[in-house]
């Protein structure tokens, strides 16, 4: 091993750690709150957190063992199961980013038609495609035989080593994986993020007359209050611009270097250097440790869990199991189901869309 595979072998210890903390406590979070278990963006969280978790026990662990080995990871019908896996997970998570960013849209352009519109019978209905669309290419890819260990990657994988014979096939499926997944996803997820960054603005502006109208009847108010309320439309107008960049920023910085790489792979007559594709790869894993904290854990709903059952366990307050459920009901009763406030993103409104 050199310096470059220690640091990588790091790099994916450290992603491997961090995605099991983090999705293991989305999932308790899941279990524990009745109110996020009714939410519909729930059942799309669960299912990406299931696809997080299982990619953090079978590939990267293999990757991990490829890298300090610098060989290939245990038998061939392991490589070519966990092969499968990383095509299906892979696939799956795109895709239940793609019908979280849908169930935003039509919760924020749609208020009050939202829950007629997205209902439990219509997510499991789009889970279901999620997993056939990734079991069918999965499965195609296996029963082709293309998928084994890719040592640029240093990971049991799509594999054009397998394809020989078959360059063409191998080609036309690795290019419409890709375009039905990653490039799909993306389309979807700046599509919808952009319209309800655009509906977020339209509610800013309405905000900043009404504010700018109380100062200027205000003529006694202090300059400090004057400013902090100015300081705060500003605030305000940033903060759906900067939610919104880091759904889509996280999506394209993880995805986009494995996906261009891939591509680029077929096509080129030279080498790529090794480093870059299993450096393309750790960047693909940590998007698994990223999307816990860009979906849940910096909500409020998920904070105020967490945070009810550190007291619990570390014995802070008397609650029992009942009285928790009960407190955690309690900070919902003002806004229950709020679809406007499931996916991070706390539109600034003057309440017309449920905040």
């Amino acid at each position: 091993m050199d310096a470059a595979d220690i640091v990588a072998s790091l790099l994916i210890l450290g992603i491997i750690v961090v995605s099991l903390l983090s999705n293991v406590v989305v999932l308790i979070c899941f279990l524990y709150n009745p109110d996020i278990r009714k939410q519909v963006p729930g059942l799309f969280i669960l299912n990406l957190t299931f696809c997080n978790l299982l990619l953090s026990v079978s590939n990267m662990p293999l990757t991990l063992f490829g890298l300090i080995t610098t060989g290939h990871p245990g038998g061939i019908a392991l490589c070519q199961i966990v092969g499968f896996l990383d095509t299906f997970l892979t696939t799956n998570s795109m895709l239940s980013m793609a019908a979280l960013s849908i169930d935003r849209w039509v919760a924020v352009v749609f208020p009050l038609s939202y829950h007629s519109r997205i209902r439990h019978r219509d997510a499991v209905i789009a889970l279901g495609y999620t997993w056939f669309h990734s079991f069918c290419f999965s499965t195609v890819a296996t029963y082709r035989s293309w998928v084994g260990y890719h040592h640029l990657y240093a990971s049991c994988t799509l594999c054009n080593v397998k394809a020989k014979g078959t360059g063409t096939q191998f080609i036309i499926f690795t290019v419409a994986l890709h375009s039905l997944t990653f490039l799909l996803t993306l389309i979807v997820l700046c599509v919808t993020y952009l319209k309800v960054l655009k509906v977020a603005r339209f509610h800013c502006k309405r905000i900043d007359v009404i504010t700018m109208q109380t100062l200027v009847l205000l003529v006694d108010i202090h300059p400090s209050v004057r400013q902090k309320c100015l300081d705060e439309q500003k605030r305000r107008r940033q903060r759906a611009t900067k939610k919104i960049s880091t759904f889509i920023g996280t999506f394209v910085v993880c995805f986009m270097p494995y996906v261009i790489t891939r591509i680029v792979e077929l096509f080129s007559t030279g080498p790529i250097s090794p480093h870059w594709g299993v450096l393309s790869k750790c960047l693909a894993y940590s998007k698994a440790a990223s999307d816990p904290f860009v979906y849940s854990l910096l909500r409020h709903q998920y904070r105020k869990t967490c945070s009810l059952l550190a007291n619990k366990i570390l014995k802070r307050s008397p609650l029992n199991s009942s009285s928790l459920r009960m407190e955690i009901s309690t900070g919902q009763s003002n806004n229950p189901n709020n679809p406007n406030t499931t996916n991070n993103i706390q539109l600034p409104t003057n309440k017309p869309l449920g905040q």
